[in-house]
């Protein structure tokens, strides 16, 4: 289970160019994903050799001031309950507000890691004006300025001595979590998977705060269902039951091995299902996508095959994914979900022979080798598979660094082609011999 740093703040300290800083311009960073509402975000990022996913709460553009207000706590409450650490922002050239104070009062409450932050300290006068922040009351306090990146080492080495310890699971159940837009119908699903025979069903403590470890054994299938349906927090405020709903979604998500994306039949695929489907992929979880209430669709011989194909342009580039068209009302098809969830698992987890591996793609690179660069041919010799939790291979040849990301896509084709991978994101790293 990843760790989640929640930077909260009032507007404009330069929550955003913090989290910029974390997930953008370190060498290790996967992506950083524009979130739900106009500009929140959610991405992941590293530090020494540990990972950890950054939210930034903020965000907000409304008329009116104190409902401005009334979201940032809001969203200040939600970050405290699923956050591992949280990093409170302040601006040292305003010194501390109002709104500053409402926040430190109720992080003081939270039991939970608080760093203080004092956002652009670029010379010694501002160290000085910084002290006043110690009025919090929350301990130590670091002064950085996030603009130029000064100062976040050292408060990142000390952020990541309060990361819980990320405990792998050897041999396991596979472990499959349902994530999609609030209302689409994960819970229903969950509960006419499992019916209501409550001695199949034995839930697990999980080893995050909320999500609910369920085992399902029925049907000759086994496997762990993460259910963190439900939201706990009702809000007068539309957009923070989605960002509770992010929130909850990252992290069932890191801890599964089988995504299973749901969307409503009526809304087709928006644009937070197409994020959440890339933060799945930039995770090397297998994907299943399910579209609900498909009864409600009037059908004829081509909406299935259409409905795919539009589904299939907005995942690019990777379109190897399941679709599977269900009612949870009518119960249409949803033991299929998880015939489905389980065979991309094992897709997941598949090991090719290398001697397999070799006779299929060496003769295809050699009817279709890279294209030369500079008068210089590309040979590659060996194939192999890399001992990873998702699949993985490597492609040993004389001048790695002049193979283009055009032909490494035509290569995991072929790959796809000839060894099933659906639902799967692969890997291909072409190395020196």
């Amino acid at each position: 289970m990843s760790n989640i740093i929640a930077i909260v703040g009032r507007p404009n300290v330069g929550k955003s160019t913090l989290f910029n800083r974390l997930t953008e311009s370190r060498k290790a960073i996967v992506d950083d994903f524009s979130g739900v509402t106009r500009d929140r975000h959610y991405g992941k990022a590293e530090w020494t050799d540990k990972e950890f996913t950054v939210i930034d709460t903020g965000g907000y553009v409304a008329n009116s001031e104190d409902v401005f207000e009334a979201a940032i706590r809001e969203q200040v409450v939600i970050a405290i309950e699923e956050a591992t650490v949280l990093v409170f922002m302040v601006d040292v050239t305003t010194g501390i507000t109002d709104l500053d104070d409402e926040i430190a009062s109720l992080l003081r409450r939270s039991k939970k890691p608080v760093f203080v932050v004092v956002n652009k300290v670029d010379n010694h006068q501002l160290e000085n004006d910084a002290t006043v922040f110690y009025g919090f009351g929350l301990g130590e306090i670091y002064t950085i300025s996030s603009m130029t990146g000064s100062g976040t080492g050292e408060l990142l080495d000390q952020i990541i001595t309060h990361f819980e310890d990320v405990v792998e699971e050897e041999n396991a159940l596979p472990k499959i979590t349902i994530v999609g837009r609030p209302n689409v119908g994960k819970s229903s699903l969950i509960n006419a998977l499992i019916g209501k025979d409550r001695n199949i069903v034995t839930p697990i403590a999980g080893t995050t705060r909320d999500s609910i470890h369920i085992h399902y054994n029925q049907f000759g299938h086994e496997f762990m269902f993460i259910d963190t349906a439900g939201l706990r927090k009702k809000t007068k405020v539309k957009e923070n039951i989605e960002f509770y709903s992010v929130m909850r979604t990252i992290k069932a998500l890191e801890e599964a091995d089988v995504v299973m994306l749901m969307i409503d039949a009526e809304d087709g695929l928006e644009s937070q299902d197409v994020n959440i489907f890339h933060l799945a992929e930039k995770n090397k979880k297998g994907i299943v996508i399910l579209v609900n209430k498909w009864d409600l669709i009037e059908k004829n011989n081509k909406t299935i095959k259409e409905f795919e194909d539009q589904i299939r342009t907005k995942l690019q580039p990777f379109t190897d994914v399941p679709i599977v068209f269900i009612s949870v009302l009518n119960k249409q098809r949803i033991f299929k979900t998880i015939e489905t969830a389980l065979e991309v698992h094992k897709n997941r987890s598949k090991k090719i022979p290398t001697s397999k591996l070799n006779d299929v793609m060496l003769p295809i690179i050699e009817n279709y080798p890279p294209p030369a660069l500079k008068g210089k041919y590309i040979k590659v010799k060996y194939v192999t598979q890399i001992n990873a939790t998702s699949p993985m291979f490597a492609f040993f040849c004389n001048l790695p660094q002049y193979i283009k990301e055009p032909y490494k896509r035509f290569i995991e084709n072929k790959l796809r082609e000839h060894f099933d991978f659906s639902g799967v994101p692969i890997q291909i790293y072409f190395r020196q011999k």
